[in-house]
């Protein structure tokens, strides 16, 4: 019998959650413990010394130990995600899985605590006595109305943030959609009606952050299961949904959805009619956000209303309503200024950030996550993916920020660009590192020349370029081409007003380019004519062209195509006087730091003295990441003990690099291990002039430098900056099919860099 597709993906979760250890979290030892000296700091008698600096002083908690990055997720259980009340036991890989979003989108580690208890005051009780262990308290899946008296005694009692995501996460996200669909409908807070159905904790939370946000109170009607929430009503009642009785005859939604211009559901499936939307106003915004069947289905919405603006809780259609977008940073900004609290100058921020990055360009990243869908703000783009990077940068600035300003934050920040810096480079992995990179290249505008103009790769780079640095970016492409493609991306260049364009079909230089390439290349056996094919057809060739007659200072090409061909181009035009291909560095940017890999694509089999140049080349390109260069030559020869093979070609390339003195540390040959480890390197070979590990490895092939690159990338989880081409004076950069639209922004800094700024 063939298995279905729920039955599938039921036995695909279970297995993700089974292997290859139960469940979603562990826990990891930040600091060596390694041998006594360790366990005496880490423990007794060491442990000491920190303790009795939080007696002094508790804020000094977030100096010693992990409290200042530390949150709770609390549960009882009672009203988990769809399932209802399942018990605190059942509903822990929920919360693991909200420990992980912590960690992946905002760095916060979190602790996932399932409490059995039942009666809210007790349950208020029991997180209120956690309060040394954690810096803050995420309050999830209670039901209403515990979760409003739990979330009351907590804040009234803790002198640390305590949130109640289901409440006030959703509340943001739905205050951000709302506030951009708003603006795409041409409509204000202060004038809009709102129909409401779901009298539970998120949905008087979102009425009351509409409140916040402009909706006239009188201008709000919410419905619950048992019809309007009218003046005199008895059934079900309690103060928060009293808050919003009408004063009216009128008693089914049915009956009050007639004008509304906005409808927002967090109830159950199939609530709102096709009648019911036809009868709203113009342009109508409809937010069904029940899970996993919403109170309406998009389709029945457009079927009515063709215009509408549409959210749902669902990933499969446009603008999911998802707290993600909100938790991590709004909790990452509290943490970093040590706030008290989370109050509504805070969430307002938060839903500022979120609004207005939906308006900004999209990233890179996002786009790549979301490979097929269009994002460009407007009715079915309200609102961030989860996957966009800049959320952190952003978001949680913004937060901090408002903290700050009203009043509750413990540990003020003095310098917001160097925070947000910091941000970005916990999401951006290459962002720390590329810094001194960044900041070279903004002392000189360079002209950039992108010889695959068309990518979407490229116009996102080019686009992040205007925006991140002063230089110049010139892309080769057909002009209405690269339009409806940066219309297509939501891009904001166009070319001839943001962007320089080199049209191969049409440019008014063709003559001047097929002159130039035929007299550079007339003894090499390329005729007029064929200069004239390869001018109309060759964008790197075009690009390299470019540079040799000064219109431009950089190429980078090679986004597809073989690496090999591409460098035959650049060396033909660009490869004159003390300028040619010395060879191909890759930075590896890992988990504990950076790693140089070379020759990775120039030579097959480099010479001893393309070995010492790459070596030389190397040490120069390291220092432009603020690093010190060490440099292992490795093979499988471990200090001569193999006569020939690689190590012999290693040996003899170290021999030239002894022949004069050098401003670089540099060893050999040796095992990869050797490298990488000081102490087996000690054991090799005592008195070895490298100290610690090394940052470049050199290798005498390669297939062995290659190959370590992508098991680096593929399975260590490595982000390639490069691979930088060496000894081409900077003139031009050949990458690889694999780069992303950030990688070629890093290679347009490089490149944007002046080759004198880094010797």
């Amino acid at each position: 019998m063939t298995e279905s597709p729920k039955d599938a993906l039921r036995q695909a979760a279970l297995f993700y959650h089974e292997h290859p250890k139960p469940g979603k979290l562990e826990i990891r030892a930040t600091k060596p413990l390694a041998n006594g000296r360790d366990l005496a700091r880490a423990y007794s008698p060491g442990v000491a010394e920190a303790c009795t600096e939080i007696v002094a002083d508790p804020a000094n908690a977030s100096r010693y130990t992990a409290r200042g990055n530390l949150v709770a997720v609390v549960t009882n259980g009672s009203a988990v995600l769809g399932l209802g009340n399942i018990g605190a036991l059942a509903s822990k890989p929920v919360m693991e899985g909200k420990a992980v979003l912590f960690k992946k989108f905002a760095g916060i580690d979190c602790f996932d605590l399932e409490l059995d208890e039942p009666d809210p005051e007790r349950l208020a009780e029991i997180v209120c006595a956690m309060e040394p262990s954690f810096g803050a308290i995420n309050l999830e899946d209670i039901k209403a109305p515990d979760c409003f008296i739990v979330e009351k005694i907590c804040r009234e009692r803790m002198n640390i943030p305590v949130f109640h995501d289901d409440q006030h996460g959703t509340a943001i996200v739905v205050g951000a959609a709302a506030k951009n669909a708003l603006h795409v409908a041409g409509k204000t807070f202060e004038d809009i009606k709102v129909v409401s159905t779901g009298g539970g904790a998120a949905g008087i939370a979102c009425l009351n952050m509409l409140l916040k946000l402009g909706v006239k109170r009188e201008n709000v009607w919410l419905c619950d299961i048992h019809g309007l929430v009218w003046k005199g009503r008895t059934e079900d009642m309690n103060e928060q949904k009293a808050a919003f009785a009408q004063d009216t005859d009128l008693r089914t939604l049915d009956q009050v959805i007639d004008g509304a211009d906005l409808f927002l559901g967090l109830s159950g499936p199939r609530v709102l009619s096709r009648e019911m939307v036809a009868k709203m106003a113009e342009r109508p915004i409809v937010f069904a956000l029940a899970n996993p069947t919403p109170e309406i289905l998009p389709d029945e919405v457009r079927e009515v209303a063709p215009n509408a603006i549409i959210a749902t809780g669902r990933s499969d259609f446009p603008n999911q309503v998802n707290n993600v977008l909100c938790f991590p940073f709004i909790f990452r900004g509290a943490l970093d200024v040590g706030a008290t609290e989370i109050n509504d100058a805070m969430q307002l921020a938060c839903i500022d950030g979120i609004a207005e990055l939906a308006r900004a360009t999209t990233s890179a990243e996002a786009a790549a996550a979301y490979r097929g869908e269009q994002l460009n703000f407007g009715a079915d783009y309200l609102i961030p993916k989860p996957f966009d990077p800049r959320l952190s940068g952003v978001v949680s600035t913004a937060v901090a920020r408002a903290a700050m300003e009203s009043g509750v934050a413990t540990r003020p920040i003095d310098d917001f660009a160097a925070y947000k810096q910091q941000l970005n480079a916990s999401v951006f992995k290459s962002a720390l590192l590329m810094r001194p990179v960044f900041e070279a290249a903004a002392t000189a505008a360079r002209r950039i020349v992108f010889a695959e103009g068309e990518d979407e790769r490229v116009l996102r780079a080019a686009q992040a370029i205007l925006e991140e640095t002063t230089e110049q970016p010139i892309l080769i492409g057909r002009p209405e081409v690269i339009e409806r493609r940066c219309e297509r991306y939501g891009l904001t260049v166009r070319p001839g007003r943001d962007l320089h364009i080199v049209n191969p079909e049409n440019d008014p230089r063709y003559r001047d380019y097929w002159g130039t390439y035929h007299e550079l290349m007339a003894r090499r056996g390329v005729t007029p004519d064929l200069a004239r094919a390869i001018m109309r057809t060759n964008s790197t060739a075009i690009g390299a062209v470019m540079v040799h007659r000064e219109e431009a200072d950089s190429l980078i090409c090679g986004t597809f195509g073989e690496y090999r061909w591409h460098l035959n181009y650049v060396t033909q035009v660009l490869g004159r006087g003390d300028l040619r291909p010395h060879g191909a560095l890759s930075m590896m940017i890992l988990e504990d730091g950076p790693l140089f890999i070379a020759d990775t694509h120039v030579y097959s089999l480099p010479t001893p003295e393309n070995l010492a140049e790459i070596a030389i080349g190397a040490a120069r390109h390291v220092r432009r990441f603020g690093l010190v260069p060490n440099v292992a030559f490795c093979s499988q020869s471990q200090f001569g003990n193999q006569s020939e093979g690689s190590g012999k070609r290693l040996r003899e390339a170290i021999a030239i690099l002894d022949s004069k003195p050098r401003d670089f540390a540099y060893e050999g040959e040796m095992n990869v291990d050797a490298a990488l480890d000081p102490e087996l390197r000690e054991r090799l070979l005592p008195g070895n002039r490298m100290q610690g590990t090394a940052n470049v490895l050199i290798f005498g092939h390669a297939d062995a430098a290659s190959g370590v690159r992508n098991i680096l990338k593929m399975k260590a989880g490595g982000l390639e900056v490069g691979p930088i081409l060496m000894g081409m004076g900077n003139r031009a950069h050949v990458v690889t099919p694999g780069i992303t639209a950030r990688g070629l922004l890093n290679m347009a800094a490089i490149a944007g860099t002046p080759v004198a700024h880094y010797g």
